[in-house]
């Protein structure tokens, strides 16, 4: 891979194509919209970094519309009290056991991933129907569901997601998902306020490269969520190695005031800084330049 001529973007997406990913749970690790994706990935194929499947997608099969089931459990479900209702989920066929997704009791959802008919479809519904914190717990205990793109796409836009489930699906990402988090328009606030958080103790943790990387792939915005964390002597060194030509990473930069004083004498190095005086001027002024830096 490290032969083949790639720009920062085409870069960041191969390195989260794993074979079994939809454009979809592309979308959703890496912000990109469908459009932009779509170009990329044919690009990615035609330099020899990724091989199509020779198959072809599988045939999609006919699921139940969501809608009957919301309709299903209001009719027929609803009225029944929900220990009836948490026994019948545990044993229910279809169309009951989608019905019973839009069921508001956690201890029906408990019931209904006992029930071995449960599977991705109904996973899905309920990370995105479901409005109780201990219902979405129960959804998350089931490993092998919780880790479709899907299900994590729908827990992250679902209102009560809560700060614990959060953390134990997605402290371990890496930064740049996190950070795509965090400033997605498609979660609510509070769901980007625990990325936010999630991201700022990442960085504190994570290798010097991981730092570097999520840096140059969101050229310096991902600067503005982190305040004043400061970062190590190794991810110091790795950013002067840089030559920065982006004058928005340049800005990014000059308005981080935890930026060490090396980085920002590097910066004041560059040519394109030179060449620009109110770039000059913003570094000159940043409380870690040092007297003869320029």
């Amino acid at each position: 891979m490290r032969t083949l001529s790639l720009d920062v973007q085409q870069g960041f997406l191969l390195s989260r194509l794993d074979g079994l990913s939809d454009l979809e749970a592309l979308e959703v690790m890496t912000g990109l919209p469908s459009e932009r994706l779509r170009p990329m990935l044919v690009s990615l194929v035609a330099l020899g970094a990724v091989e199509p499947d020779p198959g072809g997608p599988p045939e999609p099969q006919e699921e139940p519309s969501p809608d009957s089931g919301l309709g299903l459990f209001e009719a027929t479900l609803r009225p029944l009290p929900p220990e009836r209702r948490a026994a019948r989920a545990r044993e229910a066929g279809e169309p009951e056991l989608s019905a019973f997704c839009f069921d508001p009791a956690p201890e029906v959802i408990r019931e209904l991933f006992r029930n071995p008919g449960a599977g991705l479809r109904h996973a899905r519904l309920v990370a995105a129907r479901h409005r109780s914190a201990a219902g979405l717990a129960f959804l998350a205990e089931q490993a092998a569901l919780a880790g479709d793109p899907g299900v994590r796409r729908a827990l992250l836009q679902n209102p009560v997601l809560p700060a614990s489930l959060f953390r134990r699906l997605w402290a371990s990402r890496r930064m740049q998902e996190l950070y795509q988090v965090a400033i997605s328009r498609e979660v609510p606030e509070q769901t980007r306020a625990m990325a936010r958080e999630a991201l700022k103790a990442a960085f504190a943790q994570r290798p010097a490269e991981e730092k570097v990387d999520l840096i140059l792939a969101s050229e310096g915005r991902c600067l503005v969520l982190l305040g004043n964390v400061t970062v190590d002597g190794h991810t110091t060194q790795l950013l002067c190695r840089q030559a920065y030509h982006s004058t928005l990473i340049l800005q990014n930069f000059a308005r981080w005031s935890a930026a060490p004083p090396a980085l920002v004498a590097h910066l004041l190095r560059q040519e394109s800084v030179r060449r620009n005086a109110q770039l000059k001027g913003l570094l000159e002024r940043h409380p870690n330049a040092r007297p003869g830096d320029c």
